[in-house]
C-alpha cells in the first residue's frame, strides 16, 4: 500500500469507523500512521492529565518536540509554561497536544525549517484531534494560534475577532468550551522587547480567563 493510500484508509476509518475505546488505543494508531504532512515520520502525541478540566491545542510539534517526542518542550513550550505559572495554572493537571501530530519542515543544510500546515493538511489531520477530544473530554479547550483554531472549530477562525471570551463547542456534544489565543511561538517572533512584553501580558491575560473558568467550575 502506498503512503497516500495508507493516509486515505486511516482518514476514512477515523471518520466513519468505530472510535478507539481508549486514548492509548488512539495513540497507537497515530504512532503507526503515515504523516499527513511532508516532514518527520514521528508522531508527537498529546500528553498530560486524562479527563482534564483544561486542554491546550497548538499547531504542530517543532524541531525539538520532534527530536524528544514530547509536545511543547522547546522555546514556545517554555513561554507557555511561564504564562501558565503566571496565571496560576498547573500544566501537570492539563492536557497538551497539537492539531497536526507530525513536524512539517523543509531541510536547509543542517537545519529543518518549520512549514505551516495548509488547510487541506489541517482537515486531513482533524479526525485525530476529534478522537482525542472525545477520549479526554476536557471542560475547556484553549486553541493557540490560527492552525489550532481551525482544527478546534473545523473552519478558519480569526484570532482577533474571537480572542478574549469563551465559545461553546457545539461539535463536542457536551458543555465543552473553547478559548482562542495566539500561539506562544508568535511571541518569539516579535521584533522588540516592548512588543514582546505587551503581547506576553495579553497572552497571560488569556490564560487567566482559562484559570477563572476553572475556578468557577470547581466552585460550582
Amino acid at each position: 500500500m502506498t503512503r497516500a493510500a495508507s493516509k486515505a484508509t486511516i482518514a476514512t476509518s477515523l471518520e466513519n469507523g468505530p472510535a478507539p475505546r481508549t486514548l492509548a488505543a488512539l495513540n497507537a494508531l497515530m504512532a503507526a500512521a503515515a504523516p499527513f504532512v511532508q516532514g518527520s515520520p514521528r508522531a508527537v502525541l498529546g500528553e498530560g492529565q486524562l479527563h482534564p478540566d483544561l486542554a491546550f491545542v497548538g499547531e504542530q510539534p517543532g524541531d525539538q518536540e520532534d527530536r524528544e517526542g514530547h509536545p511543547f518542550v522547546g522555546p514556545a513550550g517554555q513561554i507557555l509554561d511561564r504564562a501558565l505559572h503566571d496565571a496560576g495554572i498547573d500544566r501537570r493537571k492539563c492536557f497538551v497536544t497539537n492539531a497536526v501530530k507530525h513536524f512539517k519542515f523543509v531541510p536547509r543544510g543542517k537545519f529543518r525549517l518549520h512549514q505551516k500546515p495548509t488547510t487541506p493538511e489541517i482537515r486531513a489531520c482533524r479526525p485525530w484531534y476529534e478522537r482525542e477530544l472525545a477520549a479526554i473530554k476536557p471542560a475547556l479547550v484553549v486553541a493557540m494560534g490560527a492552525t489550532a483554531a481551525q482544527s478546534v472549530f473545523g473552519k478558519i477562525t480569526p484570532i482577533g475577532k474571537n480572542r478574549g471570551h469563551l465559545i461553546d463547542l457545539e461539535e463536542a456534544g457536551n458543555e465543552t468550551k473553547a478559548l482562542v489565543t495566539v500561539h506562544p511561538s508568535y511571541l518569539l517572533r516579535l521584533p522588540d522587547e516592548e512588543s514582546k512584553a505587551r503581547e506576553y501580558a495579553n497572552f497571560v491575560k488569556d490564560m487567566k480567563i482559562a484559570a477563572a473558568f476553572l475556578h468557577k467550575l470547581k466552585a460550582a
